[in-house]
């Protein structure tokens, strides 16, 4: 492995990690074993602190190539919580209102999924790293300021119906760049008459690069031993 020239890595981030720390991780460890003060790192695409799944990290050269991966479409296995929702319209924040689910039956679920395929408009959480006026909106909406997001286009290919109980529902979710599954939870809840918010979310996919073929976090000094000795027999060669 060269991490200078430009290696892809795909990692499966850990629940409650944050991109970041997962970026920084592998630097850091990479950086260490080689011996380097610096080493570009990137990723390709933001998974949430309460999100697990496929994160694409690109090192070196490689980082030229974030922006063609950040627009390749993604794949998500979605819990929603019916019946309650939180401002954060995840498990960030405490439930803040609750509904009747006894209307709500696998048959409505499914005849009410397939109105969000296809092109679509959907607002952005307020607990997100969208920006209004210069500012973060979740840095605005932790404060209890508010916060008024535009509604912005993307695209839903497939919805999937995988699990259904009276109060939560279990879906696949194909989706372009910017798709918020936070927001998608809000706006099923809603449309079922109810409310809802997510309580699980793993990304399974990015492109062609699929969970299967990830590495943990327990990889990355592997990894960076394996570029340490390529170092090594390169400068010996």
């Amino acid at each position: 492995m060269d991490f200078q020239e430009g290696e892809i890595l795909y990692f499966n981030k850990p629940l409650y990690w944050t991109s970041f720390k997962l970026v920084r991780t592998v630097r850091n460890t990479i950086s260490r074993a080689l011996g380097m003060k610096k080493l570009k790192v990137g990723h390709a695409g933001t998974l949430d602190p309460l999100a697990e799944g496929v994160m694409i990290i690109c090192t070196g050269k490689s980082t030229k190539l974030i922006e063609s991966f950040q627009y390749q479409t993604k794949e998500y296995i979605a819990t929603l919580r019916l019946g309650a929702t939180t401002p954060s319209f995840d498990l960030e924040t405490e439930i803040d209102a609750t509904y009747p689910t006894a209307h709500i039956t696998r048959e409505l679920v499914e005849e009410t999924l397939p109105r969000f395929t296809g092109s679509i408009q959907q607002i952005p959480p307020a607990f997100s790293a969208c920006k209004v006026d210069g500012k973060r909106a979740y840095r605005m909406a932790r404060k209890g300021q508010t916060v008024e997001l535009k509604p912005k286009e993307l695209v839903i290919d497939e919805i999937e119906l995988l699990d259904f109980a009276p109060d939560t529902l279990r879906i696949r979710v194909v989706c372009s760049k910017g798709t918020y599954i936070r927001a998608l939870a809000r706006d099923i809840g809603e449309a079922l008459g109810s409310g809802a918010h997510l309580i699980g979310l793993v990304r399974t996919r990015v492109g062609d690069a699929t969970l299967e073929r990830c590495l943990s976090v327990d990889d990355i000094p592997g990894i960076a031993e394996q570029g340490r000795v390529a170092a090594e027999q390169n400068e010996t060669n």
